[in-house]
């Protein structure tokens, strides 16, 4: 069904790619235009929301760009007053910024933990609460934030971010269940292995044999014995920001092929 976001303005946070292909963000956005919606694409490196702005508007749709570091509460009052300014409004709010951090309570330094922290979880509750009032004021609108299986499933030493995921859950939850009843809804999809710019980025100092041999057992791991795209991503991001998903509100969607019941994969 064609149209499933038709008149509706996007604020899509983390609209870019860390390096090239299609990410998370990068392919929500675009689909959400495909859908019919007006994008209004953020990115902390304004050079590659300005590239997912490019492909919208080449492809017929409607597009703007903006850099922001969302982790800014400055930052982000002029996002959304620069949104607005655009568009008049947002019916759309969509959470893709993230970073990773690997290692356990040992390994994991104070000011990785409170980084990953920030850019994770605080950057989410910014956003939320600057969007919030809009929805408030225009009688309701919808939230998608981007969790990660490594929020409620132990699957590699990982402790800041599978916590700052988890932290994404409880905000999600809490968010939906709060303003339910002003027809706000707020969701949030659950990536499991994903082959994206962000993963292959992690791994760009490796040589070429481990880089090959990780990314193999990436595949291993998912119960499909292949990682998902950023389509995947995409797709469920549009359903739930769509009216079709009118009564679902505080859902944790998974994208995993199943690997939250997977457990040999601890």
């Amino acid at each position: 069904m064609a149209g499933r976001l038709q008149d509706k303005v996007a604020l899509i946070c983390g609209a870019g790619s860390i390096g090239p292909g299609w990410g998370n963000g990068k392919a929500t956005a675009t689909a959400f235009a495909r859908e019919g919606a007006q994008v209004f694409a953020v990115d902390l490196n304004p050079e590659a929301a300005a590239e997912t702005a490019e492909i919208i508007n080449g492809e017929g749709h409607d597009a703007t760009s903006h850099g922001a570091d969302v982790s800014d509460e400055d930052a982000v009052a002029e996002m959304v007053a620069a949104c607005r300014a655009a568009y008049g409004r947002v019916d759309i709010l969509h959470n893709n910024v993230g970073i990773s951090g690997r290692g356990g309570p040992i390994e994991t330094s104070l000011a990785q933990w409170e980084r990953v922290m920030r850019i994770n979880v605080t950057s989410m509750f910014l956003t939320c609460q600057a969007v919030l009032p809009l929805f408030l004021e225009q009688g309701g609108g919808a939230i998608v934030n981007v969790s990660s299986l490594s929020g409620v499933k132990a699957i590699r030493p990982e402790l800041a971010y599978a916590t700052s995921k988890g932290a994404v859950n409880a905000l999600t939850i809490n968010i939906a269940m709060e303003f339910a009843d002003r027809n706000i809804r707020c969701n949030a999809v659950v990536p499991g292995l994903m082959n994206t710019p962000m993963v292959t980025n992690a791994m760009k100092e490796l040589p070429d044999d481990e880089r090959e041999a990780m990314m193999a057992g990436r595949d291993r791991l998912s119960p499909t014995r292949s990682m998902g795209e950023p389509w995947d991503i995409a797709n469920a991001a549009v359903f739930l920001a769509s009216d079709e998903a009118r009564y679902i509100n505080g859902m944790l969607l998974h994208v995993d092929a199943g690997l939250q019941h997977n457990i040999t994969s601890n």
